[in-house]
């Protein structure tokens, strides 16, 4: 006897059967496509309430994801770490400004899932300072130090903040080399760049040319006084990160990556508007970090003819820019600064940092911990590159040791690839300079910018697999 068809309006029980198994079948970052749709449609409505659905959803994707396996875990974090600011900005607008961003500790929490995994390195037999753990254990060494001086002062929030930003990628850098596999991990970054950036482009050109509603709102609330005016051509384009910095330094990331490790026909038309948001934030330090990662790649055979075509087809589309009525003026600005040296506002504002610094012997030399300053406050200092933020967090001493990790770990990078000469070792090689040159500059440590530089500093530590070469 055959089967009677469902009642009109109703959803047989077999076809809810049959759309289970292909939902928990889709990875991980498209579930977390998912639990943004949803977020995004409940803020009108539900206001508020989509901020701890938001934290409770990225847990539940990254744990998941994480079943599925370390890689699609990778790209699920990634995702929700360049798409959590903007679900923040749109629930805000909605909810009222929240100050502390409860949704930005989703992203966070997800990378620390696997963090049991972790237990086999306490168990006395591990050497902590094998598998290139080294760097990372000098560093999470520092920063427990920097959490205990905020403690003693008594500042409990920033050691809660200032300790899970910083410690939460040491710890996934560290589960990565533990428990991931090398080439599906670099695999696996190119192919969610390649989806990631020509959202992030698109929106930021969009963003420029005419901020949507709650951008404008955001950045007349927030005091982020880099990301320009909430108006038509005058805003420094953050997409949908937090600020310039943060875009911009994963933007150049996500460019040498895909160039470099994905197929040119699919290359071509992520990396087109994603380099022109890069133009629009105005962030020279990613522009030289960038720069600085495909010279890099032009030392090496496998990577020299490409990064050939790279150079010329950024240095074309730069100039075709320039043309632009609407980009020219803030773009040749920005350009004709680098001719400036030290005259430079910019370069005049970190040279100030130190001589402040300088003048407070005793906090300088044993550090204040972490504090949790806002620039836009009048008398409040900025703390701009890693070189000021370890000497005002951690003294001098404290702070050198925590530098030389982050150095220790940039150089390695680089020279594995002169070791490997695979495109891929390359590609990280050029990224470990291009950090290794941010450092003076800017702040890679902590929360999004410390998790793309503890991942890749993560998987150039992974041995390569000798059987196949994959590279393109």
């Amino acid at each position: 006897m055959t089967d009677m068809a469902s009642p009109p309006g109703r959803i047989s029980s077999g076809t809810s059967a049959g759309i289970l198994p292909i939902l928990f079948k889709l990875p991980g970052w498209m579930m977390a496509a998912l639990l943004f749709a949803l977020v995004l449609a409940m803020a009108p409505v539900a206001g508020s309430l989509a901020r701890p659905v938001f934290a409770a959803g990225c847990i539940a994707v990254g744990c998941y994801a994480w079943r599925q396996s370390p890689h699609s875990h990778l790209q699920t974090v990634f995702f929700l770490f360049c798409f959590a600011p903007f679900a923040r900005r749109v629930v805000d607008y909605y909810a009222g400004f929240d100050s502390i961003g409860i949704m930005l500790i989703g992203p966070l929490a997800t990378i620390l899932i696997p963090t049991p995994r972790l237990i086999r390195l306490i168990d006395g037999r591990t050497n902590p300072f094998e598998k290139g753990l080294a760097p990372i254990t000098v560093v999470l060494i520092c920063v427990a130090y920097a959490a205990f001086i905020s403690l003693f002062k008594g500042a409990w929030m920033d050691a809660s903040a200032g300790a899970l930003k910083w410690f939460a990628p040491l710890i996934y850098a560290m589960v990565l080399i533990e428990t991931g596999d090398r080439d599906r991990l670099i695999d696996a970054a190119a192919q969610i760049f390649q989806i990631i950036l020509p959202i992030m482009g698109l929106y930021g050109v969009f963003q420029y040319v005419d901020p949507p509603s709650w951008d404008r709102y955001w950045m007349e609330f927030a005091t982020t006084v880099t990301a320009g005016l909430p108006l038509p051509y005058e805003v420094r384009v953050y997409s949908t990160l937090n600020g310039p910095a943060s875009f911009a330094t994963i933007t150049a990331a996500g460019i040498l990556i895909v160039s470099f490790l994905r197929p040119p026909l699919l290359a071509i038309p992520a990396v087109i508007p994603a380099a022109l948001a890069l133009l629009l934030s105005q962030y020279r330090t990613a522009w030289l970090s960038l720069a600085l990662g495909i010279l890099f790649c032009t030392l090496f055979a496998k990577t020299r003819t490409r990064s050939g075509f790279i150079l010329a087809a950024l240095a074309l589309g730069g100039m075709i820019a320039l043309t632009i009525p609407e980009f020219n003026d803030a773009l040749l600005a920005r350009f004709q600064s680098f001719s400036e040296g030290t005259q430079d506002g910019s370069a005049q504002e970190r040279l100030q940092e130190f001589v402040i610094l300088w003048s407070e012997p005793w906090s300088s030399l044993f550090g204040v911990g972490f504090t949790v300053g806002d620039p836009g406050v009048a008398g409040t200092m900025p703390v701009d590159g890693m070189i000021i933020a370890c000497w005002l967090m951690m003294g001098m001493m404290v702070g050198f040791f925590c530098l030389s990790g982050f150095a220790w770990a940039c150089l390695r990078m680089a020279l594995n690839a002169f070791r490997s000469q695979r495109a891929s070792a390359v590609v990280l090689g050029g990224l470990g300079c291009g950090s290794l040159l941010q450092m003076p500059l800017a702040n890679i440590s902590a929360a999004e910018l410390g998790l793309l530089f503890w991942t890749f500093a993560a998987i150039a530590c992974l041995p390569e697999q000798k059987s196949a070469e994959r590279d393109t």
